[in-house]
């Protein structure tokens, strides 16, 4: 089991764009993803996450980077997502339990985030999941793989 937290949760009205951070929580909600965002929805990519870890790399290499620029919905410290298997739990606060179905994704085109960056992360780095069980998720809550 890994242990770490959730240092930012991010929203935004559309895909392929970047997130803005949210100050309070957001619920989280089975079957669709983090409400009100443009990402959410009835597929297998509900909840899109980044590790704070990869995002360092980025701004090592000179870009002025950070949560919620590579539109991730949740950016974490600890866990190293990339090293997850689709179909393992991730549990994050006390209820709510997300499944991960992909790790990367295939970018065909730049995206607005690679452009507005320079680079684009996400396609190796992230990793996106099914919401399982919902709750509300704020900045500072515990994250935890199961199993």
């Amino acid at each position: 089991m890994q242990e770490g937290k959730v240092i930012s949760v991010n929203i935004s009205p559309g895909k392929g764009e970047k997130k803005t951070p949210l100050c309070g929580s957001v619920e989280i909600i089975v079957g669709h993803g983090l409400k009100d965002d443009g990402h959410s929805g009835n597929w297998h990519r509900q909840v899109s996450l980044l590790a704070i870890e990869s995002i360092e790399k980025m701004r090592k290499a000179g870009l002025s980077v950070g949560c919620g620029d590579f539109a991730e919905n949740i950016t974490t410290s600890g866990i190293d997502l990339v090293g997850l298997k689709p179909g393992q739990l991730i549990k994050i606060g006390a209820t709510i339990v997300l499944k991960v179905t992909q790790i990367g994704k295939v970018c065909h085109d730049r995206c607005a985030i690679y452009y507005q960056t320079g680079d684009c992360i996400m396609p190796k780095e992230g990793i996106f999941a099914e919401v399982i069980s919902g709750g509300e998720a704020k900045a500072g809550d515990r994250i935890q793989t199961i199993g």
